[in-house]
Parts: C-alpha cells; structure tokens; sequence
C-alpha cells in the first residue's frame, strides 16, 4: 500500500517536473551531483544505469551517451519504465541525464520526495550547464538513436 503511495506521489510529482523545472539550492545540497565524466567513468565500471530524460527529438539532434538507456520522460508509461529500469539495475545507482540538469534536478527531487533513493543527477547534462562542461563537449562517446534504442533491455522498450 506504501509503495503504491509513493508511487503516486511520484507520477504527480514526475508529471509537474515537466511543468516547473527548477532546482531549488537547498535541494542541490542534498542530491546526488555527478559530473558527466563521473558517470561515464561509473558505466565503464558497470556501477551505474544511466537514463537520457530528454525527448526523441533532442536524443535525434545530439545523439545519447553510448551505454545509456533512452527513456524520455515525455513519454507515455515513463514512470512504470524508470521504476522497471531501478529494478533491472539492482543495487547500481540510476544515473538521469537530461540536457542541461533542470529537468534532471527536480526529477531527482520528485523521486526523493516520493521516498525512493538509489538515484543520481548528472547535473552538467549532455550540453553543459554551470555545473561542467556536459557530456559532448568533455568528448564522452555518443551513439545515435536507433543504436541507443537496440541496447535498450526488451524490458523497457
């Protein structure tokens, strides 16, 4: 009945993050920050799931950091499929990774306020943002969509 809640909770809070996305400062204290090259490094290591956040279009135009899973949370059935992706992870932290942070940050928040750890913003995004340089710029690879989309598990596709 809790997990139910908390659910709830959380796909009330997942639908507002993509109206307001702004990360408050004292909630930036209190979140897991990685910077892109950390989160990369991690992958390599097999400690880690990554989640790209951003929409098809965005993932079209930039490309997805190679070995992270799309999921967009524009989608339909995003919070079953991120929930889905926490389990297939195991005790690894899901790294989120969105453009520039914002959509990151308070996706992270909505998470932590519904009760559920395990989670991880990768603040800096693929573009860069006031935390780092981003993804692309510090030379991480990248994989187009369609690549991106066959490493996905059958699970969440």
């Amino acid at each position: 009945m809790a997990l139910d809640l908390n659910r709830r909770r959380f796909v009330l809070g997942a639908q507002m993050t993509m109206l307001t996305v702004t990360a408050s400062p004292v909630m930036s204290q209190i979140r897991s920050v990685w910077s892109a090259e950390t989160a990369f490094d991690a992958l390599q290591a097999d400690t880690v799931r990554i989640i790209d956040v951003r929409t098809r279009d965005e993932w079209q135009e930039t490309g997805i950091g190679a070995g992270v899973w799309p999921i967009s949370m524009h989608e339909t059935g995003f919070p079953d499929r991120l929930f889905k992706a926490k389990e297939l992870s195991g005790d690894r932290i899901v790294g989120l990774i969105c453009a520039t942070g914002g959509r990151s940050a308070s996706l992270l928040r909505a998470l932590r306020q519904a009760g559920y750890s395990g989670y991880a913003d990768i603040s800096e995004g693929m573009l860069g943002s006031g935390d780092g340089k981003g993804w692309i710029a510090s030379g991480l690879p990248t994989v187009q969509i369609t690549v991106a989309l066959k490493g996905l598990p059958a699970e969440l596709a």
